[in-house]
């Protein structure tokens, strides 16, 4: 029988369409039934319409159904994979909006600082609802792979109250690991061990990654045998372009020893150190590429993405439909594990998983992100042994955020979530806790229809608003956009670049998306 792989937030432009491709790379795979789901039909019927020329254009016998109907996508599925941003653009813009009146200025606010925690909160309540479905719908050994943001957070709470086994995967040690390569292939054209002409693959350079998901440190990479952690400082600094684009990232390596998975801007905003003081932002920050370190830059090129792919949609249509091959198949990690676990062929990646004695300088049962094998029988996971200690302080500091977070996302308990954001590193280093405690109200009353955990606390936190306005206690707000915030481009504006346009809008991973104009 066919595999059956229910898709959940299928009106991903980018992911959706990426993924099915790759599982469509697979021989053994390509007669998988997809079943889309999406809560917005008109997101769900672009994307399935694409999806079904892509395998129509390939000749494949795989078959594509599209659903609002969560329970029916579900239905006897072998996989689910998750994509879901909810609460869509409009309560990310508040994720990023509101905040800014605090002083939180965030370049993306998906993972940790408030903008990561109150996503968190609308997600985790989203997901266990899912995991609810999937207990009752699908296969009894369904494994759910989800792509969602906040991944720690998320994947604690379907492992820990969703009773469904789940793994969290990211592409972010992917993209460390090819600037590490890039950064050892310079290193070796100078010292004579590389031709000028010849390229290193990431596949030559050997790392260990290990940490909690957007703060994984490299602690082993290697190639010939030649040891390049005591290296990477002076070949980072040596790079043409990173001391310009990775600023936060080369200063943290060249303090901690230890190079960071994630971009500048990610970086920046987890951290207490960086993105404190307004005027010192842009001293940390490249505005050539918004994950460098650009005020909301991800919901920026998401807003213009999603736009852009409206709009232009019937050319998408009419194109003609691009080749599955093994060659054209990208780095995600799903395919590679249902092929793994379908066909018994081997793959090595980095997963967001239970810490089980794994990161042993890390409490157990936290969500981290280590090095991973996959065949038939499962996926296995080494055990990675301490990290080093500021790392593991630095990672320390955010699993306990994170582990508040998902507290109060179960129990709607808003004194905890209020204390959540209190211990979040950059919330703390900007905000007193009078400021903390009226932000997270008025975070609750914006995204008050995406919390249904907190519908008994919300009109307390709207009266608690209230009554500060009329007694003169509310706290002082500011009035700005940011240190570094960019125009978002109209669809007339982008349509002036037509083919760049379209590659974000496409795009899975937008951090790829470099050309910036404001």
């Amino acid at each position: 029988m066919p595999l059956k792989i229910a898709m959940i937030g299928a009106g991903s432009i980018g992911f959706t369409r990426r993924l099915m491709r790759d599982v469509l790379s697979v021989p053994e795979l390509r007669d998988t039934q997809f079943n889309l789901m999406d809560i917005s039909p008109l997101n769900l019927d672009m994307v399935a319409q694409l999806c079904k020329r892509d395998i129509e254009g390939n000749g494949l016998p795989a078959t594509v159904t599209a659903t609002t109907d969560r329970r029916e996508a579900l239905r006897d599925a072998d996989y689910v994979i998750c994509t879901i941003r909810e609460g869509g653009l409009e309560a990310f813009q508040t994720d990023i909006d509101i905040p800014l009146k605090y002083g939180v200025d965030q370049c993306v606010g998906d993972t940790l600082c408030i903008g990561g925690i109150m996503y968190g909160q609308r997600t985790m309540a989203a997901m266990l609802d899912i995991c609810k479905d999937i207990r009752e719908m699908a296969k009894p050994d369904v494994l759910f792979l989800n792509y969602s943001n906040p991944m720690a957070m998320n994947t604690w709470a379907c492992n820990k109250y969703g009773g469904v086994k789940t793994v969290g995967l990211c592409h972010g040690v992917q993209g460390a690991h090819w600037q590490i390569a890039q950064c050892i292939e310079l290193w070796a054209k100078r010292e004579g061990l590389l031709g000028e002409d010849e390229k290193l693959a990431r596949t030559d350079v050997d790392v260990v990654f290990a940490g909690i998901n957007h703060q994984t440190w490299c602690v082993k990479a290697q190639w010939r045998g030649i040891d390049f952690i005591p290296k990477l400082l002076e070949l980072f600094q040596a790079h043409p372009e990173f001391p310009t684009t990775e600023k936060v990232r080369i200063d943290v390596l060249k303090r901690f020893g230890y190079y960071s998975t994630e971009s500048n801007g990610h970086l920046s905003e987890y951290l207490p150190w960086y993105r404190k003081r307004v005027e010192e932002i842009n001293d940390w920050i490249d505005l050539s590429n918004w994950i460098n370190g650009e005020t909301g830059g991800y919901l920026r090129v998401c807003t213009e993405g999603r736009n852009w792919f409206e709009t232009d949609f019937p050319n998408w249509l009419a194109e003609e439909a691009p080749k599955f091959t093994a060659e054209s198949r990208s780095e995600e990690h799903g395919s590679y594990i249902i092929e793994s676990l379908e066909t018994g062929r081997i793959y090595r990646g980095h997963f967001n998983v239970i810490n089980q004695g794994h990161i042993t300088n890390l409490p157990d049962g936290c969500v981290i992100e280590v090095p991973g094998y996959v065949d038939r029988n499962g996926m296995n996971i080494p055990v990675v042994g301490d990290l080093p200690l500021a790392c593991a302080a630095t990672c320390s500091a955010s699993v306990r955020v994170q582990e508040m977070s998902v507290e109060a996302a179960v129990r709607g308990d808003v004194t905890l979530l209020k204390q959540a954001v209190l211990h979040d590193p950059l919330v703390g280093a900007v905000c007193n806790p009078e400021e903390i405690w009226q932000m997270v109200d008025e975070m609750l009353v914006a995204q008050a229809q995406w919390l249904p955990q907190y519908a008994a606390a919300i009109p307390a936190a709207r009266r608690r608003l209230a009554d500060a306005e009329a007694n003169g206690t509310r706290v002082r707000l500011r009035e700005t956009q940011g240190a570094a915030r960019l125009h978002t481009k109209t669809v007339d504006e982008m349509s002036r670049d037509a083919e760049e346009s379209r590659a974000n809008a496409s795009a899975a991973d937008k951090g790829k998306m470099t050309k910036v104009t404001a």
